[in-house]
């Protein structure tokens, strides 16, 4: 199984090479999908210079657009069998990935998230994100405990059916009440974890987004014409 990278990135020059060699030394077949949304550090420069990670392809926006539209143009480019979203901020191990995929290459699973240890994370987002996975259960009938996860796995017809909406960090509600409404389980790994101490995203700014999202996409409905070549039940 070929595993699609998505990596979006915005002015991380201080740590997009070390993930890029982090995520080329994981010994699977894989694509390194990287869409810079138009940084203005050095980040599209060191893109440049990082000629010898042959799975690696590079797309630029030309103009800022969020996570969300980098994650858009990152699918439409997948070619691999099943994705995975990477962000570039160092907190997530690849190492995880093959612990990841696993359920869906025994046929276990369609769907996985990475589980992360909130405990060195600052009170504030532990709490919020704590909250938010609450809210997901109660509104969607389901019991996980990571919703805001940046490592969801998923086989790459579903990532295309996802339709995504959002351009900003409530990205992540919407994924996760699409796959939820789509029928699919969600099945968890625990993964490594090493939150930074300077985060983009913003418990205030970022959180009522995420609210609306999970509201917004309660009754959403993917598109009936879709073609589904798998059940969307998971097998124990």
């Amino acid at each position: 199984m070929r595993l699609s990278v998505l990596i979006p990135v915005y002015n991380e020059e201080a740590g997009v090479e070390i993930l890029l060699r982090r995520v080329a030394a994981v010994d699977i077949d894989k694509e390194i999908i990287v869409v810079d949304d138009c940084s203005n550090d050095r980040t599209a420069e060191i893109l440049n210079h990082v000629k010898d990670i042959p799975e690696l392809r590079v797309i630029r926006h030309p103009v800022n657009r969020g996570k969300g539209a980098a994650i858009r143009t990152a699918i439409q480019a997948v070619q691999g069998d099943a994705v995975i979203i990477q962000d570039a901020d160092l907190e997530y191990d690849p190492q995880d990935y093959p612990a990841l995929l696993e359920p869906i290459i025994q046929g276990k699973a369609q769907v996985v998230y990475g589980v992360r240890d909130f405990r060195g994370q600052k009170l504030l987002l532990r709490l919020g994100n704590k909250f938010l996975t609450f809210l997901t259960n109660v509104m969607y009938g389901v019991h996980i405990h990571d919703m805001e996860t940046c490592y969801k796995v998923m086989r790459a017809d579903i990532a295309r059916q996802l339709d995504i909406e959002c351009n900003r960090f409530d990205l992540e509600p919407e994924i996760t009440a699409k796959v939820i409404r789509m029928g699919y389980q969600i099945c968890e790994v625990p993964i490594s974890y090493d939150p930074r101490e300077e985060k983009k995203l913003s418990p205030w700014k970022d959180g009522l987004p995420a609210l609306r999202a999970l509201w917004r996409y309660r009754y959403w409905e993917p598109d009936a014409a879709a073609d589904r070549a798998y059940p969307v039940s998971l097998q124990e």
